[in-house]
């Protein structure tokens, strides 16, 4: 880290040494305003969308996630496993999980290619880099990786180049829970008028809401950056290492409600090195070439490297309050039973098992674009490759049987091939009305180990191909209004589990989603606003349902018919000239037509079988909003700028599972944040930001994310060997163990920046 530093500073040095007579032949240059746009959509696009700058996200960055960056845009709810907002984060939209959430960085795909998720905690105080994000809600455009089932979130870290000045800037962050948010950034400004160098280093800890929920997060960031005359170049490289103790079980429902816990803070691992340690790191090369004044060329090479283990303690728990650990069978292990002293055979042991990713993703993104006063044509698509090696080591164990240390007892290899074409024209059939279409191919090939129909594990590949067409229209009713329609096909693929616990037979089919919106927008001089209705119908959804399949796998399986249908608005009011309010809501409806549920009966070690109807989708509240009053009572060069807001966020009612159990409810919330920055101008600093952020207000005890699981047993009595099981009522047989991420009480931030 220290020579990265060093490296910043001389290239600091060496950009002072340029006149700054060149500032008046400074050419100013945006890289995201072609680069992006192929994957981007505008103000006319019949897409519905919203946009974050640099400036609103600096506003609240004070070490935690991206996702609680994100909290207050529309449709939109968060959750944080050590209830803090560092550490695993996760962001759902539209009640749509991170599997369903397309993710790119500067048009390159973030999601895992596997799992399909995206995991923040891998790249900490990203934020600090970003440069501005757009949120596409529903099936969205299209765009490079994972099929966009709920939204798409496309980051970019390309920066406006708009001076010769070279820059520095330290922040500094302290808040509860002994949270510390250390960063430096450094830029060379343009030197020479064609070459610019940017970095950063970063450094977030947190000991976390709930006990031993601790993080330690690094993170760098450089880029190098070459502007010609008709062709820019730009390579950067990031990383990210985080060691996160795992916080993942949960606290028990029932402990939660009983006050036993007066700090709500359980966490049932006790193991002193329950973590999660991982290092991804990322780098991209892009090109753009302005060929003519009607078309640029935009290319990008990008290669991320993965590797890291989660370390996790597997026996008889010294947790007092929960027996739920259970030694392991050797023959999991590949391992010998052992012969004791006296003669008895042990066939379990307690032990320590790391299980570690070993991954490597690379391609090419690229586009044309075509443009004229009518017509904006984008031509594009991406070639990626995924190799993912998947192992286990036993590190320690009670008794050694056969194995040695790190004796492995898994192996096998994923690799996904994911190839997309795409062409999106944008036409104004006449003044104010535009046209939009947008057209992809995607092609998919996975080679994975799994079971055949013989239950023999081997070498398996599933190719699929998809067509994903998509259109609306943009018409300007006047100056200040517009209404626009949109339709989109969107379909995914089954994710890893899917395929490598099933045989050819019972494996599920992969999921489609038809997306209708219809919007209504108006922006004057003191209101914007915006209302979008939405109706998202998906054909063989997956969900689980405790089934078993023919391996004796839990499995996610397919529902014919679901939907999720709703109505967004949003809108920014200036009340008075220094008062303003932002809000958005969602109201919406999200149900499955019909299902099985299966649950395992302990005392016959069968499955109970029950059918729900009109049930609603888990983790899709009805009711989501969020208001922001803001108040800036001045803003001079002489006095600074002081900005204050009072931040209200409400999320609804909410099933963790698909049988609309009132056992599985959980309450809905309120929370209230109040933030605040002030920023002055000196002859020392550019700018001196103060800031600070009290969340929760009001202290507000609510979860925001739970697990379930449900079972059958006559006579099973819970207490005080398992703390998680609930009754679902006294001589039912049924009972639902529930681990619930409660979040932190009232809680601040505090933080200085400097600016030179």
């Amino acid at each position: 880290m220290k020579h990265i530093v060093c490296f910043l500073f001389v290239l600091t040095l060496i950009a002072q040494s340029f006149s700054q007579d060149q500032v008046d032949s400074l050419k100013i240059y945006k890289l995201d305003e072609f680069v992006l746009k192929a994957i981007r959509v505008s103000d006319n696009s019949p897409v519905a969308h919203e946009d974050f700058l640099k400036e609103d996200l600096e506003k609240i960055n004070h070490g935690v996630d991206l996702p609680i960056l994100l909290d207050q845009a529309t449709s939109i709810v968060t959750t944080s496993d050590a209830g803090a907002g560092v550490g695993y984060t996760g962001i759902r939209v539209r009640g749509s999980d991170a599997t369903r959430v397309n993710v790119t960085i500067n048009g390159v795909p973030l999601n895992d290619s596997e799992s399909q998720g995206t995991f923040w905690v891998d790249l900490p105080d990203l934020s600090s880099s970003t440069n501005d994000v757009q949120i596409q809600r529903g099936v969205g455009a299209s765009t490079n990786g994972a099929g966009a089932f709920g939204a798409s979130i496309n980051l970019s870290t390309f920066n406006t180049i708009n001076s010769s000045s070279p820059y520095g800037e330290i922040s500094n962050s302290f808040g509860s829970f002994n949270t510390q948010k250390n960063t430096i950034k450094l830029g060379t400004g343009l030197i020479d008028g064609k070459w610019n160098f940017e970095g950063r280093l970063s450094r977030v800890v947190s000991d976390g809401f709930i006990d031993r929920a601790s993080s330690d997060l690094n993170s760098y960031y450089l880029s190098g950056s070459y502007f010609g005359n008709k062709t820019t170049l730009r390579a950067i490289a990031f990383s990210g290492h985080e060691t996160t103790y795992q916080a993942w079980y949960g606290a028990p429902l029932r402990l939660l409600n009983s006050g036993v816990d007066s700090n709500q803070t359980y966490n049932p691992y006790e193991y002193d090195n329950e973590v999660d340690d991982y290092t991804q790191s990322h780098y991209q090369l892009h090109m753009s070439h302005i060929l003519n004044n009607n078309i640029k060329l935009n290319a990008a090479l990008h290669y991320t490297r993965g590797v890291g283990y989660y370390e996790q303690y597997k026996g008889v728990g010294q947790n007092a309050l929960i027996n739920y650990y259970s030694q392991e069978s050797f023959s999991d292990y590949g391992l010998d039973n052992v012969i004791s002293a006296n003669g008895d055979t042990i066939t379990q042991t307690d032990l320590i098992r790391r299980r570690w990713l070993d991954n490597h993703f690379y391609g090419l993104v690229y586009s044309a674009e075509y443009s004229t006063k009518k017509l904006q044509l984008a031509i594009g698509g991406g070639a990626n490759r995924y190799l993912g090696r998947h192992y286990g080591e036993v590190i320690w164990s009670q008794y050694a049987s056969n194995g040695a240390i790190r004796h492995p007892y898994y192996d096998n290899d994923g690799n996904k091939n994911d190839v997309n074409v795409y062409a999106k024209i944008n036409y104004e059939l006449k003044t104010g009305f535009d046209l939009y279409i947008d057209l992809q191919e995607r092609f998919i090939s996975y080679d994975f180990l799994g079971y055949d129909n013989n239950l023999n594990n081997v070498e398996q590949t599933a190719s699929l191909a998809f067509f994903n067409p998509k259109a609306g229209f943009n018409y300007k009713l006047n100056e200040t209004s517009k209404v626009y329609a949109f339709a989109g096909i969107g379909n995914k693929e089954p994710n890893r589990d899917d395929y490598t616990n099933s045989t050819p037979s019972s494996r599920p089919e992969h999921e489609s989603m038809l997306d209708i919106e219809l919007g209504y927008g108006l922006a004057t001089n003191k209101l914007a606003f915006n209302v979008n209705l939405y109706n998202m119908a998906y054909k063989n959804q997956l969900i689980v349902t405790g089934q078993l399949n023919d391996v004796g796998a839990a499995v996610r399986v397919n529902v014919v018919d679901s939907y999720r249908r709703g109505v967004e608005f949003s809108g920014n009011i200036e009340l008075l000239e220094k008062l303003s309010w932002k809000f958005n809501a969602t109201l919406s409806d999200n149900k499955i037509a019909s299902f099985h549920e299966y649950v395992d009966d302990w005392d016959t070690g069968d499955k109970v079988d029950s059918v729900y109807s009109n049930t609603n989708i888990a983790f899709s509240p009805s009711i989501i909003a969020s208001s922001q009053l803001v108040y800036q009572p001045f803003s001079s060069a002489k006095n600074g700028t002081l900005e204050m807001a009072f931040i209200t966020k409400y999320v609804g009612e909410q099933f963790i599972d698909n049988t609309s159990s009132q056992f599985s409810l959980l309450d809905d919330y309120l929370v209230n944040d109040l933030r605040m920055s002030y920023t002055i101008k000196n002859k020392l600093f550019k700018e001196v930001v103060f800031s600070a952020w009290v969340r929760n207000l009001f202290d507000q005890n609510y979860i925001s994310n739970a697990w379930i699981y449900r079972f059958k047993s006559i006579g099973y009595n819970p207490v005080p060997d398992d703390i998680y099981a609930n009754a679902e009522g006294e001589g039912t047989g049924r009972y639902n163990q529930i681990g619930a991420f409660n979040q932190a009480g009232i809680n601040f931030f505090v933080g200085l920046t400097l600016k030179f």
